[in-house]
């Protein structure tokens, strides 16, 4: 998959193209359905397939200080995406200037001047342009214009509910892993630095992989769940950036301010079942699978120390 920075970065010699554009975080079910239907229609155009999304996320320049919690970060984003299929990955930097252009110098720039788009593919409630004034039969009618298509698709829903980024940062706000994970597709991911924590985890037996995690990383709520730690172990493949080979391990995942011992600070804290190695400065990933319980404050030591006995051995029964 072809990848640039900046529209205005797109190679010479660009042939016409079938786009999707979107922030696409999280490239859940509701994505995926976008981004495939694109890929299915260049294949018949027998065109180039291209992703057009944003970074940093809108809102953030739009609304200062409301950032929205991150499904996935850059690099897993575009792995997904690659993962469809699609051709080129095209990441525009959503800065201020670029928020007050309109609907149609957004549509003129970007999918005709550079991408030379045959046809755009975009869900029904896709918006554009300044003040998002742009929607779809707007982007139709300019369409007619400019010499495009466009292809509108429905929402992607299950038993009512609409699969959407927002939906899913609820569910994770919640602590509903499992849900999430129906409308990803798969389970969960939050990636983060092992940094040294407290050792305390060392002192009582169940060692810990602390992740210093991004700080807009959608971390499910206070609790103990099961998850698969990830990582790498092999060299990265040439191309892209794209991982090699990784490993995957079942853990015991604490989420919150360790109580029982007055902790104030939030922390992501993975004990690796039947692991002796070093994690320290290791980027790695945690998959969540399921919620075990939530985060409990214990009078003593050795209560504390028979329930994280009883959370490893139901990660054990589901994960191993």
């Amino acid at each position: 998959m072809q990848r640039w920075r900046g529209y205005d970065a797109t190679p010479g010699g660009w042939g016409r193209s079938v786009v999707t554009i979107g922030v696409f975080d999280g490239v859940h079910r509701g994505h995926q359905a976008t981004i495939g239907h694109a890929v299915r229609r260049a294949r018949e155009l027998g065109v180039t397939s291209v992703v057009v999304t944003f970074d940093p996320h809108p809102a953030e320049v739009v609304r200062p200080g409301s950032h929205p919690a991150v499904l996935t970060e850059p690099a897993r984003k575009a792995e997904l995406i690659e993962s469809l299929g699609v051709d080129a990955l095209c990441v525009v930097p959503f800065t201020p200037e670029f928020s007050r252009l309109s609907a149609e110098a957004f549509v003129h720039d970007i999918l005709v001047e550079q991408l030379h788009a045959a046809l755009v593919v975009v869900g029904d409630n896709f918006r554009f342009g300044h003040r998002a004034a742009g929607d779809v039969p707007l982007l139709d009618r300019l369409g007619r214009t400019f010499g495009f298509a466009v292809e509108g698709g429905p929402l992607v829903t299950e038993d009512g509910t609409v699969f959407s980024s927002t939906y899913i940062r609820s569910c994770i706000d919640a602590g509903d892993v499992t849900a999430a994970a129906a409308a990803l597709g798969r389970p969960h991911r939050v990636e983060g630095i092992v940094v040294r924590g407290d050792q305390r985890g060392r002192e009582l037996g169940f060692p810990t992989a602390n992740l210093a995690c991004h700080r807009y990383a959608a971390v499910p709520a206070d609790g103990v769940y099961a998850a698969r730690l990830v990582r790498q172990v092999g060299p990265r493949r040439r191309g892209g950036g794209q991982p090699g080979q990784v490993e995957e391990l079942a853990a015991a995942v604490s989420v919150g301010t360790n109580p029982t011992f007055s902790g104030r600070e939030r922390r992501v804290e993975a004990y690796v079942l039947d692991f002796a190695g070093d994690l320290y400065g290791e980027q790695v990933a945690l998959d969540f699978r399921a919620r075990l319980r939530g985060q409990v404050r214990y009078d003593s030591i050795e209560p504390l120390l028979a329930q994280m006995t009883e959370d490893v051995a139901q990660v054990r029964a589901m994960l191993t």
